[in-house]
């Protein structure tokens, strides 16, 4: 049967029927059954669809051990029955795969109707013939294992330690789950995107393009889309457009043309006066407008559109992605971004809403979908649009040498990239599309020919597929990328571990002169002890114990872990043996181990942001855990956040102030104005000796323009050299903590909008009694109104946490100013009934202290 690539169309005139009911999954060993149906001797199991053999399996594997089962090691067969009738007169009627995992068969009522190779693409199956009332549809995932055994040509130029197994580079499918340091399992195995039948009658639009560009102070949106006639439907000789948004509503109409090939074409221009611009969530507002082609109460295409110009640089091997979006300059921050669950990595919108909230709360505005995964669905893209979220899409290529020789491996992935770029092509979000993950680092560690990474793949079919489908978004061939060898991070787009896995002091940031960081910062980064309840040990929570480090990330052959690595930084920052404080303190290395990458991640964030670094952006590896334990995600496995999505949130929020530390210049304070209003509020920097006693201080009203920013240093704002830094060290310290907070007047009191501190001579690790440090903390609550609570101290309190069980605060793992206090929101997030009470702890504090509930007025 033929088939035809189609990703999301499904117009409202026509019936669409989602087939999740009454799925069962089979395994059998490899090749064992070759039937249309699956086994009939063997025990199925219900499963859920779409959806995976992982996910269908769960922890619940009966008999066998799930953490070392092997997907692909053997053949998993789902299977349903649905009841349809075949094609009436005029109609079609198409069977809707949108993503099988990944050497496939799917059979229809007996028949085979489709082999494929690749989970990447989507297929429709015309089946209106086949179907007889009641229906059965089974698709077999064969075992990969046995493919990947055999030898193919051309053999490999390179290898690779990122997977076990380099013969993956001839299938399509996903690397993570087959990764052994930090993502070995499980693998995608399933039809692991909806499967749908779909019933049409007249027209089916199909290959929709929209390029929405700024022309003055107008939008201009140009349209094409193809249209095709089931069994002799008239075709119009015009159809009406409608693009509903910020201005109102426009109304415009498309001309149909036959185009090369003989096919029916809409196509058409409609200008937008005085279009509300769309902007990533840091710097304005991400405005849309909803375009409708057709009549209007059943259009045959729905989608959207954002008006905004994209300048990218003009020497991106040199100065990196250097973005500016509608002409002005934006920092760009963000993560890696991976499947929300392995086991079912097709999410559902809410989970996805939920996990892209983190997101923009973080003031994050850039993620990367990277090589080593899948591309999203239509729903993340989406909301990456709604909530102005900026994406940098890779190719799925990772690493491997790709046999872009062989026709057929190519032609499939121009079929793949074809679907992607019409689904991405004309996204506000999209902000740049890379050919892969580290091609060309692997090809010049290894010193081959650089030409290899610029061959007939990345060099040739890809770009030419991005300039045929008129993406406005820079095209990069691989990252990182730039320079004379692509892994230099002063030049080009780089991959920046100096500070993390290389273990250089934190001096090395400014020392490398990262232009632009498409990966950096990967720690194991320790998650709150709600999450590490998910592992099993019977023994308690011990850092070396086998669950724990099955949860922490690693390179593949190397004699050290990510644990090394956070290790290190606790040391250098923190002074303390890291090795004999777990012996001896397992929850105070605990607790420490979370605080101290995060400050290292803050403080890496502070030297890239501030005005004077040439660095123009920087993402995180990565953003959520796969597995419960130690990873990289600054979210763990559940998408709830660490200590250290604390820190970055400070460091990247749209409004902050921040410090970096200048030597012998002292401490300079940086402040950004990334919104679109000016920003009029007070810089105020205050100096404690013995971290509660005010030595000094000084206070600037600022007037910041629109995404604007400053810098001060703090000696001249206090009119007089102290030596802030402690550098000069003429004797001991005169200051050992500094504040730095940028308030505005609310009510005719201060309010903060951001703060920092700087610890000259250290950390105040020294553990206190609360009654010292009085630290106190109180909700207020009013009826119908959010509860509210208070923190106050009359001496520094360092990384207090906030536990209330059923809400969640505002902000976490946040330093109190001597004398001063913090009012944070409390959102529920459980039982929306529960009374909010709790605890306060801090790095400086011995023991806790009680939050006890509000009194709520009768």
């Amino acid at each position: 049967m033929s088939t035809t690539s189609l990703r999301h169309l499904a117009p409202a005139a026509h019936e669409r029927i989602e087939l999740t009911d009454g799925w069962e999954l089979a395994r059998t060993p490899p090749g064992e059954c070759d039937g249309s149906d699956g086994p009939e001797s063997r025990r199925w199991r219900p499963a859920q669809v779409p959806g995976t053999a992982a996910g269908t399996l769960g922890d619940d594997s009966g008999d066998d051990d799930f953490g070392n089962i092997d997907f692909d090691a053997e053949d998993w067969w789902f299977r349903t029955e649905f009841e349809a009738e075949p094609a009436a007169a005029g109609e079609e009627v198409v069977l809707k795969l949108g993503g099988l995992a990944t050497v496939v068969e799917v059979y229809c009522n007996g028949r085979r109707v489709l082999d494929s190779e690749s989970m990447f693409t989507a297929y429709e199956l015309d089946v209106g013939d086949l179907l007889r009332g009641q229906n059965t549809l089974a698709i077999c995932c064969r075992a990969l294992g046995p493919l990947l055994e055999a030898r193919r040509k051309p053999r490999a130029r390179w290898r690779t330690k990122l997977v076990s197994e380099g013969n993956l580079r001839f299938y399509r499918t996903m690397l993570l789950g087959r990764a052994p340091g930090f993502a070995p399992g499980p693998a995608v195995v399933g039809p692991w995107r909806p499967v749908a039948l779909a019933r049409r009658r007249g027209l089916v639009p199909e290959c929709p393009r929209l390029r929405a560009r700024v022309l003055g102070g107008d939008g201009v949106l140009e349209l094409s889309l193809r249209l095709r006639a089931v069994s002799g439907a008239r075709l119009p000789s015009c159809l009406a457009v409608i693009v509903d948004g910020p201005t109102g509503v426009h109304r415009g109409e498309l001309s149909v043309e036959t185009d090369r090939q003989g096919a029916a074409v809409a196509v058409g221009e409609i200008t937008v006066p005085g279009a509300h611009l769309w902007w990533p969530h840091t710097h304005g507002v991400p405005a849309l407008y909803h375009v409708m082609i057709g009549d209007r109460e059943d259009p045959l295409y729905r989608g959207h559109v954002g008006f905004r110009q994209l300048e990218a640089g003009t020497e991106l091997v040199r100065d990196g992605l250097d973005l500016r979006i509608n002409g002005v300059p934006v920092f760009t921050r963000g993560a890696v971004w991976t499947p929300l669950d392995l086991r079912g990595p097709d999410a559902a919108e809410p989970e996805l809403r939920r996990v892209l909230g983190r997101v923009i709360d973080c003031g994050m505005n850039m993620l990367r979908v990277p090589g080593i995964g899948a591309y999203e669905s239509q729903k993340f893209y989406d909301l990456c649009d709604e909530l102005g979220i900026l994406v940098w899409q890779d190719f799925m290529f990772a690493n491997l040498d790709y046999p872009e020789q062989d026709p057929d491996f190519m032609a499939e992935v121009e079929r793949e990239v074809r679907e992607i770029l019409f689904e991405l092509g004309g996204r506000p979000s999209l902000a740049a599309l890379c050919g892969g993950s580290e091609v060309a680092q692997q090809v010049a560690m290894l010193g081959l020919d650089p030409e290899l990474a610029e061959g007939p793949l990345y060099g040739n079919l890809l770009p030419a597929l991005v300039r045929e489908a008129d993406v406005q978004a820079p095209y990069i061939p691989s990252a990182p990328w730039g320079g004379e060898l692509p892994f230099r991070t002063d030049t080009g787009i780089a991959n920046y571990y100096g500070v993390g896995a290389y273990l250089r002091p934190l001096e090395d940031v400014r020392r490398a002169e990262v232009k632009f960081a498409a990966e950096c910062l990967a720690f194991a980064n320790v998650p709150d002890e709600a999450a590490l309840e998910a592992l099993d040990m019977p023994g308690g929570l011990t850092v070396h114990d086998p669950a724990w480090k099955a949860g922490v990330p690693r390179d593949a052959g190397a004699g050290w872990d990510f644990d090394d690595v956070r290790d290190h930084y606790l040391r250098l920052l923190f002074g303390v043996d890291p090795v004999a404080l777990r012996s001896v303190d397992p929850e105070r290395y605990l607790e420490l181990s979370r605080a101290v990458s995060g400050e290292v991640m803050a403080e890496v964030f502070g030297e890239w942001r501030r005005a004077g670094s040439p660095c123009r952006g920087a993402l995180v590896l990565w953003l959520k855990d796969l597995a419960p334990g130690a990873g990289w995600g600054v979210l763990d496995h559940r998408g709830e956040p660490k200590v250290a999505y604390h820190h970055l949130r400070r460091a990247l929020a749209p409004v902050a102030v921040w410090s970096t530390d200048e030597g012998l210049d002292g401490i300079v304070a940086h402040v950004a104005n990334d919104r679109p209003d000016p920003l009029v509020a007070r810089l105020r920097v205050a100096l404690y000796r013995d971290f509660d006693r005010l030595v000094d201080e000084a206070v600037e009203e600022l007037e910041l323009p629109p995404r604007a920013s400053a810098e001060r240093n703090v000696e001249t704002l206090l009119g007089r050299f102290v030596d802030v830094s402690w550098a000069y060290r003429f004797g001991p310290p005169a200051q050992d903590l500094v504040v730095l907070s940028l308030e505005r007047e609310v009510d005719g009191q201060p309010s903060l909008i951001s703060q920092a501190f700087r610890f000259p001579a250290g950390r105040p690790l020294a553990v206190r009694p609360a009654s010292e440090i009085g630290l106190t903390a109180t909700i207020g609550a009013s009826a119908g109104e959010p509860p509210r609570l208070t923190v106050a101290s009359s001496g520094f309190a360092y990384g207090v946490r906030v536990t209330i069980p059923g809400y969640e605060a505002s902000d976490d793992a946040f330093g109190v100013e001597p004398g001063h206090g913090r009012v944070l929101a409390l959102t529920p997030a459980g039982d929306p009934g529960a009374i909010p009470a709790g605890t306060l702890t801090a790095l400086n504090l011995r023991g806790r202290v009680r939050i006890a509930a509000p009194e709520y007025p009768s």
